[in-house]
């Protein structure tokens, strides 16, 4: 009885709870809601075109490393690149260091 006359006292309605739990939670659905459409899923379809960029690279195609090099691709064995990038100058590059296809204005090796 004395509980609930200072609560009453204090201006709060002793029969109303702390209200619905629900209720607490969504802001923080909204927040999460906000953060996957506009940073998550925009990163993750990225870095899904990335891979098949990476699983398609073929013979010949012009590609741009992560270092900055521009380079065609003489040979593939696997994860590991053999790259033109001049005149009989051939690197061995991983795979995962592409950063993607160059466009053919940028050709490492110029084809006459």
């Amino acid at each position: 009885m004395f509980l609930e006359t200072v609560i009453f006292a204090m201006g709060a309605d002793p029969e109303s709870g702390a209200g619905s739990p629900l209720a607490a939670f969504v802001p923080l659905i909204l927040m999460f809601a906000i953060f996957y459409f506009l940073l998550i899923r925009p990163q993750q379809k990225k870095a899904k075109e990335h891979r098949n960029v990476l699983a398609n690279l073929k013979r010949g195609d012009n590609v741009l490393t992560n270092g900055g090099l521009y380079a065609r691709i003489s040979d593939i064995q696997s994860e590991v690149l053999t790259l033109e990038i001049g005149d009989n100058t051939k690197i061995k590059a991983n795979r995962n260091y592409i950063a993607g296809l160059a466009d053919p204005s940028h050709d490492a090796v110029k084809r006459e």
